[in-house]
C-alpha cells in the first residue's frame, strides 16, 4: 500500500466528515471515534447525494437526500436499501490520517 498523509485527525469533528479532493474524484473521510476514521466514495449510488454531508452514527452514514444508510466498514447499503459505495483503507498514526493511495490511483475518473 502507498499511504498518503491527508491531515490531522483533529481536523475532523467526532461523528463528522471532510472531503479529500483527488485527481480521481472526491473521497469522504469520516471520524467515528477518537482514533477511528473511514474513507468512502462521497456520492450515494441512489441519487448522488453527498455522503460527507450525511449523518454519521456508529459506523454508518445516512445519505442527506433520501436517508439511505451505508456501512462505513463495508460500503454496503443497510436495511431494505440495495447498493454499495467504494471504501478505502485508512489508518491513524501520530494523530495523522493516512489514506491508501494505491486504490485511488487505480480508480476510474469521477
Amino acid at each position: 500500500m502507498s499511504w498518503i498523509d491527508i491531515g490531522a485527525i483533529d481536523d475532523i469533528p467526532l461523528r463528522g466528515a471532510r472531503i479529500v479532493k483527488t485527481s480521481m474524484g472526491c473521497v469522504a473521510v469520516f471520524r467515528t471515534d477518537t482514533e477511528e476514521v473511514f474513507a468512502t466514495a462521497d456520492r450515494c449510488p441512489h441519487k448522488g447525494g453527498p455522503l460527507s454531508e450525511g449523518i454519521v452514527h456508529g459506523r454508518s452514514v445516512t445519505c442527506p437526500l433520501h436517508n439511505w444508510v451505508f456501512s462505513l466498514e463495508s460500503g454496503q447499503a443497510q436495511g431494505a436499501d440495495e447498493g454499495q459505495i467504494a471504501t478505502y483503507a485508512t489508518r491513524v498514526e501520530g494523530g495523522r490520517i493516512l489514506l491508501d493511495g494505491t486504490v485511488l490511483a487505480n480508480r476510474s475518473a469521477a
